[in-house]
């Protein structure tokens, strides 16, 4: 059982993969910032929680940064899953991407690293610590999410609160009390991880046999805050800091091992329009400017750096981190999973 305080950080980070397929841009800082300021935007995917408030902070700090006057044009994700499979069906029929960069996890950028939908670039020469870039030199980690389920404090019991992942498969949780998210790629993490296939193939099964609410992340939220569910089988702290803000009862089973510890990445999607300034962005999400607007606004730091909230959080707890070597197999299963649920049929 791996614990964080016991782990070498550069073996849970991703591994680099020295021999690329492909092409990598080996410029200097220099030269992505005067491309940027010839290209003038960035269209910009990233995660509603965000809010329009927080990406323009974003976008001023970043043209702060560099001298710039870029305009960033936040889409906000309504369903990160939909959405890279939408991408993922546009370039197979030869349609440009609506995105020059996605913010997305890192199981998200495994599906486009997967059918070369990223755009290399050498990262490291401008500066990136080789423990964050990932997937051959396509995207960069900046931040961790904390996924586990959750609750309603206010309408649940403290005896009924779950200690452990099997705790959900109690009869007491079946037919609607239990809400599933799009994001099977959570439970495909645990059959890398702690679980193994088999272990977590059955789970995954049983979880859809207690007749669960599907929908969204931010839908199983709200369904909690009205009573609609009784348990969100996976949440991300995105949520849980969204509770915080507006003093919502909704909180994690803390108690909860193995905790899901999903990366947030950015990188360029191949055929961008503007991937010069997506380059940068994405290195200047690691930054100590956005880093401070990232935690303010979405609520997720590194887990990789001692002080911070992630870090605190996970500290002394079994906490699951996926690497490029998993990325395969967490993809067939994110799917396999959503058709055993309900999704995709």
């Amino acid at each position: 059982m791996r614990r964080i305080k016991k782990i070498d950080i550069g073996l849970l980070a991703v591994v680099m993969v020295l021999g690329l397929s492909g092409f990598v841009q080996a410029n200097s800082l220099e030269d992505l910032v005067a491309g940027a300021k010839k290209e003038g935007a960035l269209e910009l995917y990233g995660p509603a929680t965000l809010t329009s408030q927080g990406a323009d902070t974003l976008s001023a700090a970043f043209n702060k940064k560099y001298g710039l006057n870029a305009k960033v044009t936040l889409h906000n994700s309504l369903n990160m899953t939909r959405d890279v499979g939408k991408l993922v069906g546009m370039a197979a029929t030869g349609v440009p991407p609506e995105w020059d960069t996605m913010i997305v996890t890192d199981a998200h950028y495994a599906t486009l690293w997967l059918r070369k939908l990223i755009e290399p670039y050498d990262y490291k020469s401008a500066g990136v610590d080789p423990q964050v870039i990932h997937y051959d030199n396509g995207s960069i980690t900046f931040a961790n999410q904390i996924v586990l389920p959750a609750y309603n404090k206010k309408t649940m019991p403290a005896k009924d609160v779950p200690t452990k992942w099997e705790d959900l498969l109690d009869p007491k949780w079946k037919d609607g009390k239990l809400g599933v998210s799009t994001a099977t790629h959570h439970f495909a993490r645990l059959a890398v991880g702690a679980w193994g296939e088999e272990k977590t193939t059955k789970f995954v099964n049983d979880i859809a046999n207690q007749k669960p609410i599907l929908g969204r992340l931010a839908e199983l939220y709200n369904r909690l805050l009205l009573g609609e569910i009784s348990i969100a089988v996976t949440l991300t702290d995105s949520n849980i800091n969204e509770a915080k803000k507006t003093g919502a009862p909704v909180v994690f089973a803390d108690a909860i091992q193995p905790v899901i510890a999903p990366a947030y990445q950015s990188g360029v999607i191949k055929g961008a329009k503007n991937p010069s300034t997506g380059h940068l962005f994405s290195i200047f999400l690691t930054s100590n400017e956005a880093q401070a607007v990232w935690e303010k606004y979405n609520g997720q730091t590194s887990a990789f750096i001692p002080g911070t909230n992630a870090y605190k959080f996970l500290h002394g707890k079994q906490a699951l981190f996926m690497d490029q070597k998993q990325a395969k197999t967490v993809d067939k299963l994110a799917r396999q999973y959503g058709k055993m649920l309900g999704f995709n049929r």
